[in-house]
């Protein structure tokens, strides 16, 4: 039985590496967040092997995933906490092992592999990296439908992966030599893999930036749709890590799309006014689209409604339900004690 030890240790090191994330995963009901510290704690085990390349070499790195694959799938006893830990919630909750095999196939990929021709070739690479963990999630989570919930969750791992990558362009360059934006994006502007492991910024990356972050916030949109097949008490903490993670956009926006020489990243202070914003929105409609649609920065085109000129996370009222709205906005101020 996963003992208070493992989950403490799983949380520190969510705690320490995952920061975004664990804002939300604080908010999740108990017998949720304490199988998510572990299974982030896993997660974050396998990638540290990866990152270690400048103290192991390839075949050390290898090894060491092959092993950490068969205590995480109950092949071998494992000695690590974490790895105990994650063997017997994949047991509890019956995780498909075929997962936990993507997932380490994708960390021994980045052993080697430092670019990616085409999206479709970095998508394979997130079924494993970022999708299996969506899916990792659901079967902890339970929903009754766990069939349409999927699809969902997949889009929103590979969304925050997605963020992730476009917030981290130069830290990938400068730590790992590593590029995630897809070639095929590059070539479109006439820019080159080795420009950017050369931290070039120009006019063509702000053009591949802002493609790519349309493609991600696309992603944003389908996973969102699928929040309400989750639990209901899961469902608020997953939308507000959809939230906090697509509000990098707002910042690499701000920056003008450069993030070779910048990594933005989310300030407590925001992650607080984004929770507050979240929750009256929430206390109102609990309806994770209208609530996205009014909070997050990503942007709904195909609303009507949606004004270029105020832009996204400032969705005005609709005409027609301002007296609703208003005394939505009273109640909800009301159970927070405000008035």
């Amino acid at each position: 039985m996963v003992d208070e030890s493992q989950v403490e240790a799983g949380k520190a090191i969510q705690q320490r590496t995952g920061k975004t994330f664990y804002f939300a995963t604080r908010l999740l009901p108990q017998r949720v967040r304490h199988a998510t510290y572990v299974l982030y704690a896993f997660f974050r085990v396998a990638d540290e092997v990866v990152d270690a390349a400048e103290t192991a070499p390839p075949e050390e790195q290898r090894a060491q995933l092959e092993r950490l694959r068969a205590e995480a799938l109950g092949e071998s006893e494992a000695d690590d906490p974490v790895l105990s830990a994650f063997a017997e919630l994949r047991e509890r909750y019956g995780i498909d092992p075929d997962d936990v095999n993507v997932f380490i196939d994708a960390m021994e990929s980045d052993i080697e592999k430092d670019r990616y021709a085409t999206y479709e070739e970095l998508e394979a690479y997130m079924d494993g990296s970022a999708s299996a963990v969506g899916r990792m999630m659901t079967s902890v989570m339970r929903p009754n439908d766990p069939e349409t919930a999927l699809p969902h969750a997949t889009a929103l791992g590979q969304a925050f992966q997605m963020s992730n990558f476009l917030r981290d362009v130069g830290e990938d360059v400068r730590e790992r030599d590593r590029v995630y934006l897809p070639e095929s994006t590059l070539q479109r502007y006439n820019l080159s893999h080795e420009e950017v492991l050369e931290l070039e910024f120009d006019h063509r990356m702000v053009n591949v930036m802002q493609d790519e972050l349309r493609r991600t916030e696309s992603l944003y949109r389908k996973g969102v749709a699928g929040i309400e097949h989750l639990p209901a008490d899961c469902q608020f903490p997953v939308l507000l890590a959809a939230i906090l993670y697509a509000d990098h956009h707002r910042s690499i926006r701000k920056l003008g799309y450069d993030t070779l020489s910048t990594t933005p990243e989310l300030s407590s202070a925001r992650k607080v006014a984004l929770l507050a914003k979240s929750s009256l929105y929430w206390a109102v409609w609990r309806d994770p689209v209208a609530v996205f649609k009014a909070v997050s920065v990503v942007p709904y085109p195909e609303d009507e409604e949606f004004d270029a000129d105020v832009g996204p996370g400032s969705t005005p009222i609709r005409r027609g339900r301002g007296r609703g709205r208003f005394s939505g906005w009273r109640r909800a101020l009301s159970r927070w004690g405000w008035d």
